[in-house]
């Protein structure tokens, strides 16, 4: 009995602990997802150009036998049968848009890294169809299984080439080289993921898993999760220089989800979660500087997603949605973050 009585105790210290971390007035969210079975981790917004009501969120469930990237609608409900279920350990998701399958067609994915099996995921969206005969392994040169378990994805898309790449981060990794590259390509209908680069620095603290790609500018965002955002070409043909590195005096533990919010004349927002703060850094898309930090009640947020597209009277300027600790995502209509 004391034994039960003294693990309330904690957790009730720690639960009031996480919610007053912050002293900034906390912007409440439109509305709270349903949970899902184990641990939730990452959303990407795929918009539906057709009817952006009924667009989907889709979010990762870790869980190393029964994982899942669920789809929500707009009201935050599982949507069962574009939902998918079975996974080994589902990170990280990133929606990419116009995926050349074919010289006519061209259809919308989404891709994951499925960690415990060392291997990214590709379907098709909304259908849902798989497009990877099962998973295209990755860090396949590396001896060592630990430095073979993938996190993160973001898919760049050229503008000017429409040449399509996966880049991943993985759960360890040496200090150069940490993240891959592959581009996707096909064949008569068949899709293969073929590496191209290896890059991205890394300090050797802790590890790196959000990073988000800025199709139209071509950079690659990513948290070095101890010491600040790095910022690289997207495109392998512009080489593997480090442009610049920025944010590490707003943090206080783990530099966590990145997402990117952009409008015309290409302004835009990097919104980075501040994880132990409880809390979302705001830099500008064109300089990276410093904006202002927002409480938006998550508790221990690890990954988000952000779109500036209408999605009908909830969210008529867009949607953020970011993981929350508690099994589920927080989604904030746009209007509610005053980016602008």
């Amino acid at each position: 009995m004391k034994k039960y009585l003294f693990s309330i105790a904690v957790a009730s210290v720690c639960f009031t602990a996480c919610k007053n971390t912050t002293s900034l007035p906390e912007i409440k969210p439109t509305l709270v997802s349903q949970k899902t079975p184990h641990d939730t981790d990452d959303p990407a917004i795929w918009v539906n150009k057709n009817n952006p009501a009924q667009s989907i969120v889709f979010g990762t469930d870790k869980d190393e036998i029964n994982g899942g990237v669920y789809a929500f609608d707009l009201d935050g409900k599982i949507i069962k049968d574009k939902s998918l279920t079975g996974v080994s350990y589902p990170n990280n998701v990133d929606i990419e848009y116009s995926f050349a399958l074919n010289d006519s067609t061209q259809i919308d994915i989404m891709m994951f890294t499925e960690r415990e099996k060392h291997q990214m995921r590709l379907y098709s969206v909304p259908d849902m169809t798989p497009l990877d005969n099962g998973g295209f392994p990755v860090f396949e040169d590396e001896t060592d299984l630990e430095l073979r378990r993938p996190m993160g994805i973001s898919i760049y898309q050229n503008p000017e080439t429409h040449k399509t790449y996966a880049i991943v981060s993985r759960k360890k990794g040496p200090t150069a080289g940490y993240l891959y590259q592959y581009e996707l390509t096909t064949n008569t209908g068949k899709i293969s993921a073929k590496l191209v680069r290896k890059f991205g620095t890394f300090s050797g603290n802790k590890e790196i898993e959000a990073l988000v790609v800025d199709d139209a500018l071509g950079h690659v965002y990513f948290s070095d999760e101890g010491v600040g955002i790095r910022k690289f070409y997207a495109d392998p043909e512009k080489g593997d220089a480090q442009i610049s590195m920025f944010g590490s005096e707003y943090f206080t533990d783990d530099i966590e989800g990145i997402a990117l919010a952009t409008y015309t004349n290409n302004e835009g927002f990097l919104i980075v979660s501040n994880q132990q703060d409880h809390s979302f850094n705001i830099f500008n898309r064109g300089d990276n500087s410093y904006v202002k930090t927002l409480n938006l009640g998550t508790i221990e947020t690890d990954g988000c997603d952000v779109t500036t597209q209408p999605l009908g009277s909830k969210y008529p300027n867009g949607l953020f949605v970011s993981m929350n600790d508690e099994k589920d995502f927080f989604f904030h209509s746009l209007d509610s973050l005053k980016l602008r």
